[in-house]
């Protein structure tokens, strides 16, 4: 595994993470033993980064639950980052962030629900956020009160990076980007590198098409992915997704899995603080890990680009 700085906190963190988005149950039925035992692969593998959210789950939290389980022993050991913002929202009984003491709520029950004292990060959840006034004063009493070490915002969107980065505060940025979504590297990944902020990427599979293993007739019945056959429109952009996942596949490496090849073309953008794809069980966690140990050359990269490109 390799290691790399994280922004300007002083940190070194595995260029693998784990997102435990998967975890909680959207992504399919898991059991606990399953996702405890998944998150100590990622461990055992050399991941020292582990994200989720107060919203993950099909019960809000259980994503966080179950992690907090699963790092006992070894929460001294790792880097803990959750999000805020997001409680509620699938059922319409969202809790209102118009206050501090109410994100600062929050903030105590996911240290409750995760086992821990305090966090390494916190981010915003609200993607599109207008006014992250609230936020930043939260953020900074649990800062102060020691509840976490550092903060940012969930986003791919370079204008709210910077409204919540206004006051130079903002030490970390999560946001979408895979060989199917490379406009990050346009303007916010640029931004990053130029003020110091850590990058954290989520979504380099694609929610599992990067991993090769989908085709055409692939119909997904989880709460995350059925959207992509709601319609006409949303079925052909998956079919057009799937055909593109196919011609990448012919330039990875013989023997390397698409999954090893999307993993590392993220990680070779060295503005990239670490990847945190998901995983639903050990062996997934160990494929995501093992990518961790290499980039790509340049002509691999450009390989890859001119199939996406051309």
């Amino acid at each position: 595994m390799l290691y790399r700085d994280f922004g300007k906190t002083g940190w070194q963190v595995s260029v693998v993470g784990m997102g435990t988005w998967n975890i909680g149950n959207q992504w399919g039925e898991l059991d606990d033993a399953t996702a405890w035992a998944t998150v100590r692969s990622a461990f055992d593998h050399g991941v020292t980064l582990f994200d989720t959210a107060e919203s993950y789950g099909t019960l809000n939290g259980l994503s966080e639950e179950r992690l907090g389980v699963a790092l006992a022993g070894i929460r001294h050991r790792v880097y803990l980052v959750s999000k805020i913002g997001h409680w509620g929202k699938r059922t319409g009984q969202g809790v209102p962030k118009t206050t501090v003491d109410m994100i600062r709520l929050c903030a105590h029950a996911s240290l409750h629900r995760l086992r821990t004292d305090w966090l390494d990060v916190v981010l915003c959840h609200e993607h599109n956020i207008e006014d992250p006034s609230i936020y930043l004063e939260a953020f900074e009493v649990l800062k102060q009160r020691g509840r976490i070490r550092a903060y940012g915002v969930s986003t791919n969107s370079l204008e709210v990076l910077k409204r919540f980065n206004v006051n130079n505060t903002c030490s970390v940025v999560q946001l979408d980007y895979s060989l199917l979504n490379r406009a990050p590297e346009a303007d916010i990944l640029p931004y990053c590198g130029e003020h110091g902020i850590a990058v954290m990427v989520r979504g380099p599979l694609a929610r599992g098409l990067l991993s090769g293993n989908y085709s055409a007739d692939t119909v997904f019945t989880d709460s995350v992915r059925m959207g992509w056959h709601e319609n006409e429109k949303a079925q052909a952009a998956y079919v057009r997704k799937v055909a593109q996942v196919e011609k990448l596949k012919q330039a990875a490496k013989p023997g390397e899995e698409m999954v090893t090849t999307a993993l590392r073309y993220i990680i070779s953008n060295p503005v990239v603080s670490t990847v945190i794809p998901g995983a639903k069980s050990p062996a997934q966690a160990a494929t995501n890990a093992q990518a961790g140990s290499d980039t790509l050359s340049v002509a691999e990269i450009d390989k890859l680009v001119a199939i996406i490109d051309g």
